[in-house]
């Protein structure tokens, strides 16, 4: 008679669990919403909250999740736009930002005059940078 398989299921560590990481990144998200936009405080903030994020994802200090497969043809065309908005981006900004053609973080910069609109764009920022660290 064979014995039963056991059965390991990774717990999740406190911290780990969507029930502190969100609430979590809601305040990290409220303290970058308050500070001035493309100010050097909010500059420096981004740096070291990306700077510890990307600490984490390259470390083994966060368990990881699979990963999806590969990704297939039409799915890269999703990167077009964004590969295209990379470049655009970086070009304007190494060729000097002018009023007749701004960065698109320039053209952004009246929407994200809201505190409240900045805090979201900052939890959707750490959401998809913690998303990328758990990969």
């Amino acid at each position: 008679m064979d014995s039963p398989q056991q059965l390991a299921v990774d717990v999740p560590r406190v911290w780990d669990r969507p029930a502190v990481t969100v609430p979590a990144m809601a305040v990290l998200a409220l303290i970058g919403g308050r500070l001035p936009s493309f100010s050097t405080a909010a500059n420096v903030y981004v740096i070291v909250i990306g700077g510890a994020l990307l600490w984490l994802g390259l470390g083994n200090r966060v368990p990881r999740r699979a990963a999806g497969g590969r990704l297939r043809t039409p799915a890269l065309w999703w990167l077009l736009p964004a590969l295209l908005f990379g470049v655009l981006e970086a070009a304007t900004f190494i060729f000097g930002t002018k009023d007749g053609f701004p960065t698109f973080s320039r053209l952004s910069d009246p929407l994200l005059e809201d505190p409240m609109i900045r805090s979201a764009a900052y939890f959707g920022w750490l959401a998809a940078f913690w998303g990328m660290v758990r990969r």
